[in-house]
């Protein structure tokens, strides 16, 4: 054979491929980066649970991140058990239509486009706001947010389609020290005792303290913090052992997280003392920086170095979880083209097997939704964030309810899995939490939101409009489709 015969052979080897991620790039350890950057713990920390505390249940607030972590964990039994039988970058859209039909599963997978983008581009505007703030700190130089977000944007998408490998070191990175700071803060609290008041267990996790104040309120705030674990089976096509991975990953990071959330805030109720927690938590936000609720607290406790670095972590935070949704989304995009639904040249791979066009596709959609705010000079976080992060837990919660109707569809028609466990009981009762959950979130919905009801109004209807027009297109495809045959 001629030397021009192999440069050509190796040149076809070489050649990106159409179709398929890279498969055996991910173990347990490689998805749970993943899973727990799109938490952004620090964010969800510094974020949320000063809001649970101060309009929640106060000191509380804890039992409700174990609550909630509860009722996903009982998602999960289902979700898993699905996740045996199909492995797919599309993940609650495949689930969903292998259930309930591949209308429902079309409509289904709009709605996760949908909540992906949205949380993207409202960790965009938080993202923009804090590096702003800190450039201008630590340098002296005064841009606007949105030119902090557009530059990440542009390294996300470098990022992004230099494959998951690189995708995961970066985020472990991240993931690594924001988490670190967090528990080694929780774990001192806790050896020395806890705070002014002692530890105060009986305050955070007996009934009485559960149901206090509002509770509604703070399993909202708790079930909107453990938004992105589904991620696990986004990346079963690229995961080792899939069929082993996936349900080990799915697992352990609902586990982490619920663990994770309740010991840190109780750690942080008990170092304020529980009799002072919810004061000083609505304090924190009166003064419009509920960070400080948390910050302080760490800065106490390790000194006035960490309150220069919690900021900077808080910014990484971010940006880890924008690349995560970033890969998530990139990915439906990819299923999607693949399955004939959206234009085929969204499976176009380049030669890390990263799904590049779907990925820029995704850039593209976070800057159209990114930019109207920025335009306009609307505030970042009151509106771009605060919109944006609430109807996307809404989005993501009516696909959990969908995902577990269809777990029970699938195999009571399939019998591929006769556990009843596994398959009947664990999603009806992962579907009756996440039915409440919903519930919840629309009853508090101008309070996750931060806007008035007219704006909450818009947001809420804009959920199943998604739903209703995914259906409707799919059926639309199906029937031109009968017709041409």
């Amino acid at each position: 054979m001629d030397s021009q015969t192999v440069q050509r052979n190796q040149t076809v080897q070489d050649e990106p491929t159409a179709g398929r991620l890279k498969p055996n790039s991910l173990g347990v350890l490689g998805i749970l980066f993943f899973v727990l950057s799109a938490q952004a713990p620090l964010t969800g920390i510094a974020g949320a649970v000063p809001i649970a505390v101060a309009i929640g249940n106060g000191a509380g607030t804890p039992a409700a991140y174990a609550g909630a972590g509860i009722v996903i964990l009982l998602f999960s039994v289902g979700f898993v058990a699905m996740g045996r039988h199909v492995v797919d970058a599309g993940a609650f859209y495949t689930y969903i239509g292998k259930g309930l039909g591949r209308p429902t599963g079309s409509g289904s997978a709009g709605v996760a486009l949908f909540a992906y983008c949205a949380v993207q581009a409202a960790m965009y505007g938080l993202y923009g706001s804090i590096v702003s703030a800190l450039v201008e700190q630590h340098t002296g130089l005064n841009a606007p947010w949105w030119v902090w977000s557009l530059v990440t944007m542009a390294i996300v998408q470098v990022l992004g389609a230099a494959g998951i490998e690189m995708g995961a070191k970066v985020l472990a990175v991240f993931v690594l020290a924001e988490f670190s700071i967090l528990l080694v803060f929780a774990l001192v609290t806790l050896f020395k005792g806890g705070g002014p008041e002692g530890l105060g267990f009986t305050d955070s996790f007996s009934p009485h303290a559960a149901l206090q104040g509002a509770p509604g309120v703070a399993l909202m705030f708790a079930v909107a913090s453990m938004f992105g674990f589904e991620a696990t089976a986004i990346y079963g096509e690229e995961a080792r052992e899939p069929r082993r991975t996936v349900p080990r990953a799915t697992y352990l990071s609902v586990v982490v997280i619920t663990g994770f959330f309740a010991f840190t805030s109780w750690m942080l109720v008990s170092a304020h003392g529980a009799s002072r927690a919810t004061a000083e938590a609505g304090k924190a936000l009166a003064n419009g920086d509920a960070t400080a609720w948390v910050f302080a607290p760490i800065t106490a406790q390790f000194g006035a170095w960490v309150g220069d670095v919690l900021p900077i972590l808080l910014a990484t935070s971010l940006f880890a979880g924008v690349l995560a949704f970033h890969n998530s989304a990139n990915r439906y995009l990819f299923s999607l083209g693949r399955d004939g639904l959206l234009p085929q040249g969204l499976t176009a791979i380049n030669r890390r097997h990263s799904p590049w066009v779907a990925g820029s596709v995704q850039t593209v959609i976070s800057l159209l939704l990114v930019m109207p705010f920025a335009l306009l000079g609307k505030d970042p976080v009151l509106t771009l964030f605060s919109w944006f992060s609430g109807v996307s837990v809404l989005a993501i919660m009516l696909l959990y309810l969908l995902t577990s109707v269809s777990v029970v569809v699938f195999f009571r028609r399939e019998r591929l899995d006769t556990r009843p466990w596994n398959t009947l009981v664990a999603p009806i009762l992962g579907a009756l939490g996440i039915a409440g959950a919903i519930w919840l979130i629309l009853a508090n919905f101008t309070t996750l939101i931060g806007g008035d009801p007219t704006t909450a109004s818009w947001l809420e209807l804009a959920v199943p409009a998604v739903l209703v027009l995914g259906v409707a297109a799919a059926r639309m495809t199906r029937d031109r489709a009968t017709n041409q045959v």
